[in-house]
């Protein structure tokens, strides 16, 4: 079976983009996605976030709303908001954010590719988040939120991708946050053929985001599998929906540390201890690292520029991510923070906020001091997969990202 095959999307019908598009619906909390829904008949986030048409206070893991998740998506279904094209087909898609753009292809992946770890991972899931996710899939027979993968390396993809969209798209919309997102069908047997060659001969695919929806989509493939006596492979539950980007495109933005307390020490003395291990040096302006190995510290309204010692990044993969020399370096043995998962006096702030919202936290009194970082590097990112470990919590933060409702994958 093939790695990645075309599929009949159900997606809004001609015109209809701009009004059913939605952000993803894990950026986006119960009361902003009503908010944002509001005067909206037709937003996707009546599908992906159902619990805003139901009384506020509502679980939003109840099975009310999963019901009325599959209620809605009928709701589109009558009304023609939304189409399943008539026959399998791949999508370029492309997201164009000021003056990032980067094109991808629309596909479904091979579950059991995700299974025997040829679609990579780096990052553990959550039980109950993976259990969230498959309700839904499980109430509205469809995958409806892409996972985000990555391919090494193909410029004969990205080629092509760039043919099919010389033409006029056949869907177009400007998101709320100013990304516009466009879509081509490729219809061309011929291309078809080729594009699902091209990625066979792949070794692999990477998740970028979107670790509990795959995860979610395998665990239905094993249960529908396993109730189904004339399971071929061919069944459309044996996919997932993704979007394929080449690595080269994607853009990860930093993603910063604010820390509540200084843990007891003083500013001076926490200098010190960093002294021990960085080279530390005041900085006029707000510091955005140039290069890996580079952190930025707000404290007490100044700003310094913190380079860590060579001797002290090692070769594993994991351990070398800025992220992790942060962490073992810093956070945990001088701070006390341990478990960055669970420990409240941390939190983190992506990129695409900017540094001011670290000074901020900070100067609001907050938070005692921020970290700004070096982004992650895809290669970083691909060596962690390839290596078969995990990143650290909070290593990348992805920009642009995807619309919801623009295409999704029904099951049957």
């Amino acid at each position: 079976m093939p790695l990645i095959r075309p599929f009949p999307a159900l997606r809004p019908a001609p015109g209809r983009a701009q009004e059913v598009i939605a952000p993803p619906y894990d950026v986006l909390d119960t009361e902003e996605a009503r908010a944002l829904a509001k005067d909206r008949p037709w937003s996707f986030l009546h599908i992906s976030k159902p619990e805003i048409d139901l009384p506020p206070g509502t679980d939003p893991y109840a099975p009310a709303v999963y019901a009325k998740a599959a209620e809605n998506l009928e709701r589109m279904l009558a009304a023609g908001v939304l189409r399943q094209d008539d026959a399998p087909y791949y999508y370029a898609y492309r997201l164009v954010m000021g003056a990032h753009v980067q094109t991808g292809l629309v596909a479904v992946a091979r579950v059991a590719d995700y299974d025997s770890n040829r679609i990579r991972k780096h990052e553990f899931t959550r039980p109950d988040k993976e259990d969230d996710r498959v309700r839904q899939i499980t109430a509205l027979n469809a995958q409806t939120g892409p996972v985000l993968l990555a391919y090494p390396y193909a410029p004969a993809v990205d080629a092509m991708l760039a043919g099919a969209t010389r033409a006029e798209p056949d869907a177009d919309a400007l998101s709320e946050s100013g990304v516009r997102h466009s879509l081509w069908v490729i219809r061309s047997p011929e291309v078809i053929a080729q594009l699902t060659a091209l990625f066979d001969a792949m070794p692999a695919l990477y998740i970028a985001d979107g670790h509990h929806r795959s995860a979610a989509a395998s665990r239905v493939a094993a249960a529908r599998r396993a109730a189904n006596p004339q399971h071929s492979g061919e069944e459309a539950y044996n996919y997932f929906l993704a979007v394929i980007f080449p690595e080269h495109e994607m853009q990860i933005m930093d993603y910063n540390r604010v820390i509540r307390d200084l843990a007891d020490l003083t500013p001076d003395e926490f200098l010190r201890r960093l002294a021990e291990k960085f080279a530390v040096e005041p900085a006029a302006a707000a510091v955005k690292p140039a290069q890996p190995g580079e952190f930025g510290l707000y404290l007490v309204g100044r700003w310094y520029r913190l380079r860590i010692r060579p001797d002290l990044i090692p070769l594993d993969p994991v351990a070398r991510l800025d992220v992790s020399l942060l962490q073992d370096h810093v956070i945990g043995p001088i701070l006390g923070i341990t478990d960055p998962r669970r420990d409240k006096r941390i939190d983190f702030v992506g990129g695409i906020r900017g540094l001011a919202e670290l000074e901020r936290r900070v100067d609001s009194g907050e938070m005692a001091l921020a970290f700004s970082l070096y982004p992650t590097r895809m290669a970083d990112l691909m060596a962690v997969a390839d290596a078969g470990q995990v990143m650290p919590p909070k290593s990348t933060w992805f920009e642009p990202k995807l619309a919801d409702g623009m295409a999704s994958h029904l099951l049957d």
